[in-house]
């Protein structure tokens, strides 16, 4: 990871990965920690979910978003590698206390409900938020809050991508 590293969190549907992908196409280090680092397993001891346990839930929203977590050790030697001066780790895990105290800062991505629905209605069938299911428990977790980490810097992510962008590395005193 870098010399510098920020944590970029959010309920599915906020901008994770378009403020990752752009801060990518600036030429910054992003880990895609949902692509790169994510797996199901049990929140507490990490342990990895499968067989017939877990595919008898995998149906079950509030299970498969519970169970979505990243792997810490991978994380750790991520963060271990120096290479980088700066590096935005971007995605949700379900374990983040297990890791959070790695990072420099941690932002929270955010938006209002009425863009928060939008957004979920255009994503196709196979991702996370586009089945009802799935968008009720966003929209509660969007409300209660109850899975972000706290004390976070919150992002809001209703202006256009540049923008929010420009907001997230102003904040890291990045410049570009």
């Amino acid at each position: 990871m870098g010399i510098r590293n920020y944590l970029i969190e959010g309920v599915s549907g906020t901008g994770k990965t378009s403020v990752a992908t752009e801060l990518q196409r600036r030429g910054h280090h992003v880990v895609h920690g949902d692509r790169e680092l994510a797996y199901r397993g049990d929140p507490e001891t990490g342990e990895p979910l499968d067989g017939p346990a877990y595919d008898q839930n995998a149906a079950d929203a509030a299970f498969v978003h519970r169970h979505h977590l990243w792997d810490v050790g991978k994380v750790r030697s991520v963060v271990a590698d120096r290479s980088h001066p700066i590096s935005f780790f971007c995605g949700g895990s379900r374990n983040f206390r297990h890791f959070i105290d790695l990072f420099d800062d941690v932002f929270v991505l955010d938006v209002d409900p009425d863009t928060l629905k939008r957004r979920l209605a255009a994503r196709p069938d196979d991702e996370f938020g586009a089945r009802p299911a799935e968008l009720e428990l966003i929209m509660r977790l969007h409300a209660t809050k109850e899975d972000i980490p706290a004390n976070a810097t919150i992002i809001d992510t209703a202006a256009p991508l540049a923008c929010v962008v420009d907001d997230l590395l102003s904040r890291c005193e990045v410049t570009g």
